[in-house]
């Protein structure tokens, strides 16, 4: 019915006003990136601080199907707490208010300007950053100019007595909020399909005693958007859901009941300067306003009645591995993104250090101490790590094939240096495990003195190793203790080489057990290059 006697192209101007939002997504996405994660962490841990995050989001990218989808990634890739997402919540749905109000303002006016502007700095300016802020402005200009396409292709409606016959059945409560609902599921945008209400009003076509409930309705239907992210994702990103559909049906059925009791729609009308559209932007505004208002001191019991309605019942073991194995689901740009997938690799780096380190330092006791069930225990856990390089290769370069712009990009290039490495001390440490085969089978014994070095070099490896752990993990160690630490290994492993010289003069060891001892201070000094490589790669990325 819309499409019919519509001008201009109508059918394509939705897609425009949607195309331009995911311009300015994808924009703020390239700008932001990885530092989204920072930001919100530190921030939502005040509910205030947290409302006033997700909305000025929301406000930037005009969409808060957007940012809470983001919300949603982020609490499942455990970046978030359910808690902290609550206040994201709340503050989008106050975000997404301002599209509605920018429309009834005619900011639109303006869409050509923000569009050259934009496309100017991408075209013309090779800085990538300033490219980045150019598509933002280019998206916003789009965004409008397709929203005045579709408010003037609203106007022969008029004229369709059909399609008004059906606007005015929406003055009935449960089928204009069933009709927002649904429409806005499918288009899944809510400022898209509020934007189209406001046409519809500009129009003439819809009257704002019906197009109130229609409003409602569009606030529930905008959940399906993060209902679809949800799936495959863990039980806090789908409380994180649940909270969404019940902080907008909640605000449905207190704001359908007052417009049925109270004159709410009239006095809202008497507040708004202009015609039909401004009273839905400013409907829209109180709606969310003040649903946000109320459920402020309930929102650690929406986040209990989520966990209620959705107990833990996570399988155990589950690790990064398996979560990198599963489908590429979010393959598309989207708003935060980045910092999700570079916290599912960040937390696979940080396992393959710590087996890395366990192996290093158990493949010295296997030597020391004759130990063949360490061994075997060392070679699982070598597979295992061959194993993780290889997901997390893969699931680097499926990143880069999909996003290969934007600050996070060579934070991912990074970990994949970091992932060989860490492979690299693991093939060390096999190295080592496995002289005890030659031990064994030419019945080698070691001097105290070499016994001795050995330990020292498996304290050396095994405290180099750790402290690179902290270092990835929180960026509170340093490069330069790093490479003192490489140039420790380089000094040691001379020093040991000359005192294996002596004992050699002396006839304290086999020939043999030279040998072996020689390529024992080799795997000991590799293993120190690629701890100093990690090293540079985590300050780059800490920086």
């Amino acid at each position: 019915l819309i499409t019919d006697g519509l001008n201009h192209g109508a059918e394509h101007l939705i897609a425009l006003f949607l195309y331009g939002m995911q311009m300015m997504s994808g924009g703020l996405e390239d700008v932001a990136g990885n530092k989204m994660k920072r930001i919100l962490q530190r921030l939502t841990s005040n509910r205030f601080l947290g409302i006033g995050v997700g909305a000025g989001l929301t406000a930037l990218v005009q969409s808060s199907s957007a940012t809470t989808v983001m919300t949603v990634g982020f609490v499942n890739s455990g970046l978030l707490s359910l808690k902290q997402a609550v206040w994201i919540i709340m503050g989008a749905n106050i975000g997404t208010t301002i599209t509605g109000q920018l429309i009834a303002l005619d900011v639109g006016v303006l869409a050509p300007l923000f569009a050259i502007v934009g496309v100017s700095m991408v075209v013309f300016i090779k800085n990538q950053r300033v490219n980045h802020i150019g598509k933002i402005l280019a998206g916003l200009g789009v965004l409008f100019i397709g929203m005045n396409m579709m408010s003037e292709a609203m106007e022969p409606l008029r004229g369709s007595q059909e399609f008004i016959n059906i606007m005015s059945s929406f003055s009935n409560p449960i089928l204009g909020i069933a009709a927002g609902a649904i429409f806005t599921a499918i288009i899944q945008s809510s400022a898209a399909s509020i934007g189209i209400l406001q046409a519809l009003a500009i129009a003439g076509v819809v009257e704002f005693d019906a197009a109130v409930f229609v409003l409602f309705g569009q606030n529930i239907g905008t959940c399906i958007t993060a209902l679809l992210a949800s799936v495959g994702t863990n039980r806090a990103a789908k409380r994180t859901t649940i909270i969404h559909f019940m902080f907008n049906i909640i605000g449905t059925v207190i704001f359908t009941l007052a417009c049925q009791i109270f004159p709410v729609t009239d006095w809202v009308a008497s507040i708004s300067v202009g015609d039909t559209a401004n009273q839905i932007a400013n409907m829209h505004t109180i709606f969310n306003i003040v649903t946000t208002v109320l459920l402020i001191p309930f929102g650690t019991f929406l986040a209990n009645f989520a966990e209620r309605v959705l107990p833990d019942n996570e399988p155990k073991g589950v690790t990064a591995l398996a979560s990198l194995g599963e489908d590429f689901r979010l393959s598309n740009k989207s708003l935060g993104l980045s910092a999700v997938h570079t916290a599912a690799v960040k937390g696979e780096i940080l396992g393959m250090i710590g087996i890395a380190a366990q192996n290093a330092k158990g493949a010295y006791d296997v030597i020391l101490n004759n130990d063949e069930k360490l061994f075997d225990k060392i070679t699982a856990a070598e597979e295992t790590l061959d194993l993780m390089n290889k997901e997390v290769s893969q699931y680097i370069s499926k990143i880069l094939v999909h996003n290969n712009s934007g600050q996070n990009v060579a934070e991912i290039e990074q970990y994949f240096s970091i992932s060989g490495n860490i492979e690299r001390i693991g093939d060390h440490a096999i190295n080592i495990a496995e002289y005890i085969n030659i031990i064994k089978d030419k019945e080698i014994t070691f001097s105290e003195g070499a016994r001795a070095e050995l330990r020292e070099m498996q304290e050396i490896v095994a405290s180099a190793l750790e402290r690179l752990s902290v270092m990835g993990d929180s960026g509170t160690a340093e490069l330069p203790e790093f490479a003192a630490i490489e140039q420790k290994i380089d000094d040691i492993t001379e020093e040991y080489r000359e005192k294996h010289l002596e004992r050699m003069r002396e006839g304290k060891c086999s020939e043999e057990a030279c040998i072996l001892f020689s390529e024992l201070l080799t795997d000991f000094e590799r293993i120190g290059d690629h701890i100093l490589n990690i090293a540079q790669a985590f300050d780059k990325i800490n920086k």
